[in-house]
């Protein structure tokens, strides 16, 4: 029997949900408040349950829910999932604060269900071909890592950049690595408001000596969305902004003769992989693992997104 899946939340992300769970065929009923938003919904998808609150879709007991609400009400809807032992993606932020995240993992542990965190950009296949490529030793000892997301906007008013544009770069980070950031050191600047960062700099250091740097700004001439990952055999970038969407591999190194840096270079390469939507693969992961282990962006890491986020909130205001 298929899975059937719940989607609460029919706001704009809830619905890319919607959408993509009705095309894998694994739709199974809609949560949202909005009656007359609610009413559009299962009209566009009939045959679909519909539920104004959460507490009746919970007694339905489907075989997983997902998430995709405002980041304050994840925490009190996770609990209430969790706590029943049902299966949950939860969208990003996984939640507001570290403790409350340890919280929904604590839960998940104690009562077997799975818990997944969206963070979707783990699922695009360029960055899925990039780990595939550094776990293959092609780069080498892996040396360092930088990550660029710019942009002109979306400014917010009460979340700073760093909250807004980075937990991306965190995830994507801590999964090519394979780990978590050992230390963290921040620095944020303030132009259009006085409570609101508007640009920051992160400096992330992994275990094996793996550094890593994350720039983020709203305040930017051009799009840009850059992953650099450099190794003592060769170097790789992807900028998702760009409307060709290539990895490059710069075959190119520094070899040490005799105590002197010598550059070697050879021709570079284009690394061909697979065009696929990550949403879909994402949703596709967490219905495949319902009955099984969610290996990628479990609740641990979603977890270790958030310490990361609230890290640097604190570290940047203190300065």
């Amino acid at each position: 029997m298929k899975k059937r899946i719940c989607v609460i939340g029919g706001g704009r992300w809830g619905q890319n949900h919607i959408r993509t769970l009705a095309s894998l065929g694994h739709l199974g009923a809609i949560v949202e408040a909005d009656a007359e938003r609610l009413t559009l919904l299962l009209e566009q998808y009939p045959g679909i349950e519909g539920y104004s609150g959460i507490d009746e879709a919970i007694r339905t007991h489907y075989d997983g829910y997902t998430v995709a609400l405002p980041a304050e009400m994840h925490y009190p809807v996770g609990v209430k999932l969790l706590q029943r032992g049902l299966n949950v993606l939860m969208e990003k932020p996984m939640t507001l604060t570290s403790a409350e995240s340890a919280e929904l993992v604590r839960l998940a542990g104690e009562s077997g269900a799975r818990l997944m965190v969206g963070h979707v950009l783990l699922f695009h296949p360029a960055y899925r071909k990039i780990k595939e490529i550094i776990d293959s030793g092609k780069l080498g000892k892996l040396f360092y890592l930088y990550s660029c997301r710019l942009n002109l906007g979306t400014v917010r008013t009460e979340e700073s950049v760093f909250s807004s544009f980075a937990p991306h770069d965190i995830s994507i980070l801590d999964y090519l690595t394979g780990d978590s950031a050992c230390s963290i050191k921040a620095k944020g600047s303030k132009f259009l408001q006085d409570k609101v960062y508007d640009s920051t700099l992160t400096l992330l250091e992994y275990p094996h000596n793996v550094h890593a740097h994350i720039f983020v700004s709203w305040l930017h001439p051009y799009k840009q969305q850059l992953l650099v990952a450099v190794g003592s055999k060769g170097m790789i970038a992807f900028d998702d902004a760009t409307p060709e969407k290539e990895i490059h591999f710069y075959n190119k190194r520094i070899d040490m003769k005799n105590g002197i840096p010598v550059k070697v270079e050879a021709p570079d390469e284009i690394i061909a992989y697979e065009k696929k939507q990550p949403l879909t693969e994402e949703l596709a992961y967490f219905v495949e693992h319902l009955d099984s282990t969610i290996g990628i962006n479990d609740g641990q890491a979603g977890y270790e997104v958030v310490k990361v986020l609230e890290t640097v909130q604190q570290i940047i205001e203190k300065q």
